[in-house]
């Protein structure tokens, strides 16, 4: 079976928080020959493991990198390395990837009024800039 994944499966699967839900979540997963991770899952399962789970950075990248290496996981590789660099770097994983998009989609500068955000990207030397 060919799925995708829903952020509450995968944040199951990686926190076992519910005996149950988290056995289901894991057959799932191992048992499909193909997981589909869209990026608004990853987005949202990052927030969830920071905000609900008090995850640190370190932690959910390293459950990310676990998910999206798997052999049955297809995912846009390029957008979650762009998240996760911003996310590595102290930033927020949904610009890292907002931004990479946004390039895709012919973006030359990624533009918010988050100090943090256009700081790291910069660091990066992604174009950004602040709006006030």
């Amino acid at each position: 079976m060919k799925i995708t994944a829903d952020t509450n499966v995968l944040v199951r699967a990686i926190t076992g928080d519910d005996e149950r839900q988290s056995r289901a979540a894991q057959a799932q997963l191992a048992n499909s020959d193909m997981i589909a991770v869209a990026i608004p899952v990853l987005c949202e399962l990052v927030w969830v493991l920071s905000q609900g789970y008090k995850h640190s950075a370190d932690e959910i990248a390293a459950a990310v990198r676990r998910l999206v290496d798997g052999a049955n996981v297809v995912v846009n590789r390029q957008a979650v390395e762009a998240g996760l660099d911003l996310l590595e770097a102290g930033g927020d994983f949904a610009d890292g990837v907002i931004a990479y998009e946004g390039s895709w989609l012919g973006a030359d500068t990624f533009v918010s009024f988050d100090r943090k955000a256009v700081k790291l990207m910069t660091a990066q030397g992604k174009p950004a800039r602040l709006l006030s």
